[in-house]
């Protein structure tokens, strides 16, 4: 079919309305609240060290004060850190971000994210606001809490905190070559885990947060020890199988964050991925003092997918990449 058969939208108008009142609902629970919403670049001097987050970078004719080059965002995060640390007290954002490389039944290259921030906050208490606006949307049950250790063992028959690395790759090989499991390491292993035995599980458990991650996959989150061994104070919300948000005890100190943005490009490095550019700018805002928080980043189409019934993101968004 030639690209100017491929005009029409592909999400229904019905759908395009439910995003509507999506948008109306969501800015009206955050004013009873009392939480701000702000806006930030989508075109941004600097990507992510992530190396599990590809961005999409984009060419800039030079001009004086500004680089040649910057990144279309994969999360409004840094920018909304900035903000954090100038004062702007409980923050809400809807971005559009970009993340290259990913495109399947629940993933788009540029998809709507749903992220705040509520300073004073652990995340606990973030855990159950993001209950009360899931909830309230969906109209489906309060979420369960559910240990990461918790979901390994039941669904994945192993503890992530106590098996040995060999151990992890035997179990992967099910599905990958020995040689492609050397390459994916510890927390790659882990991931395959989740994504091949927890996940299908959970599809019939109900609304559950995952909580309690291993330290190596902290993020931007911080740490302590629990039950023995040092856990992430991270979740993340399955509904009806599908990872829907990810949150943070948000991680305020500077020297550690820079040690994990460095671990972060040792990784790229090993992997063969470019390395990054740490942003100067959010590491100030570290240093100038964030107040202590909590934040999540909520994906807003698979939201709507689950409030519509469908599997397939391209039925909840206009045009998809293929007819954008």
């Amino acid at each position: 079919m030639s690209d100017a058969a491929q005009w029409q939208p592909r999400a229904s108008l019905s759908a395009l309305k439910s995003r509507a009142d999506q948008l109306t609902w969501l800015r009206g629970f955050f004013a009873r609240r009392g939480v701000l919403e702000v806006e930030t670049p989508v075109l941004g001097r600097h990507g992510v060290t992530d190396a599990n987050l590809d961005g999409v970078p984009a060419e800039l004719t030079p001009v004086a004060g500004a680089p040649g080059e910057g990144w279309l965002q994969t999360s409004p995060e840094y920018h909304m850190k900035r903000l954090l640390a100038a004062g702007s007290g409980p923050i809400y954002q809807v971005a559009r971000v970009f993340r290259d490389g990913e495109r399947g039944g629940r993933h788009n290259p540029e998809f709507s994210l749903l992220e705040w921030y509520r300073p004073g906050f652990t995340d606990v208490d973030l855990m159950a606001e993001v209950s009360d606006l899931v909830v309230g949307w969906l109209g489906c049950a309060r979420p369960q809490v559910l240990r990461y250790r918790e979901a390994l063992l039941q669904f994945a028959g192993l503890d992530p905190f106590v098996a040995t690395d060999r151990e992890l790759m035997r179990r992967c090989e099910q599905w990958l070559e020995p040689e492609q499991v050397m390459a994916l390491g510890r927390d790659g292993c882990l991931d395959l885990l989740m994504s091949y035995l927890v996940e299908p599980a959970l599809a019939g458990v109900g609304p559950v947060f995952i909580t309690g991650y291993p330290q190596s996959q902290a993020a931007l989150a911080r740490v302590s020890v629990q039950d023995g061994v040092a856990q992430a104070h991270r979740f993340e919300l399955y509904v009806e199988g599908i990872e829907l948000c990810n949150g943070y005890w948000e991680l305020t100190d500077a020297g550690e964050q820079r040690r994990r943005f460095e671990a972060d490009n040792r990784l790229r490095r090993q992997s063969g991925k470019p390395v990054m550019a740490i942003d100067e700018s959010f590491m100030a805002a570290l240093e100038a003092g964030m107040p202590d928080c909590a934040g999540v980043a909520l994906g807003l189409d698979r939201l709507l997918m689950l409030k519509l019934g469908t599997s397939d993101i391209s039925d909840v968004l206009a045009f998809p990449l293929e007819i954008a």
